[in-house]
């Protein structure tokens, strides 16, 4: 797969694990590991078996933690840094502006390349639908039928033409702006992009 290809491919590999994970670390933003960040999701229904396997499934825990948390280092900054590290997930929210991301690390290079999940496209995409449904749940979403696309582009303030890049981005700087666990969070509003997200992301 070039590298042309790879970047299309993940444009909307959205990891809805960011959302829950970012709960957590605005609640607790110390103390974390993968595998304790495993079961505080696995207890909010967030994480269920991947895999027959045992090995295979522990790994396919452990890739989408640390995806959603490479993810999600890029969409806090400049404001917040957070630390990746397997055994020392750590969110700082004053230190952000003094770290950059190393785009040569081979770790996160793993970690973001969808290909090493060792699943097909229909099957990360399905999988990926399946925790994005159970966190709209979570925040108590509901699919509203009148929502389209045109509709959806208005509330993210984004022309009829914005790209599936743009829009992912407006669509985590605005979760961002309005997630309930901020100070100036709005919960209804939260869940109305939430929903507006759902119709752009396919």
């Amino acid at each position: 797969m070039s590298q042309e290809v790879r970047e299309q491919y993940q444009q909307y590999m959205e990891n809805p694990l960011l959302w829950p994970i970012l709960d957590a670390l605005r609640k607790k933003p110390s103390g974390w590991k993968v595998h304790t960040l495993s079961s505080h999701l696995t207890d909010f229904g967030f994480m269920p078996v991947l895999d027959s396997s045992a090995d295979k499934d522990l790994f396919k825990r452990n890739f989408l933690i640390m995806n959603a948390l490479y993810q999600l280092q890029e969409t806090l900054l400049p404001e917040s840094w957070l630390q990746v590290q397997a055994m020392d997930i750590v969110l700082l929210t004053s230190q952000g502006s003094e770290h950059q991301i190393d785009q040569q690390d081979p770790l996160r290079d793993y970690y973001l390349n969808w290909q090493n999940y060792e699943a097909e496209e229909g099957e990360v995409k399905r999988l990926l639908n399946e925790f994005w449904s159970r966190y709209r749940e979570f925040v108590g979403t509901k699919v509203d039928s009148n929502l389209d696309r045109t509709k959806a582009l208005k509330l993210f303030e984004l022309p009829e033409d914005a790209g599936a890049k743009e829009i992912r981005k407006t669509w985590r700087k605005l979760a961002l702006r309005w997630h309930p666990d901020r100070e100036n969070g709005d919960s209804e509003r939260f869940r109305i992009l939430c929903e507006a997200w759902n119709v752009l992301r396919v």
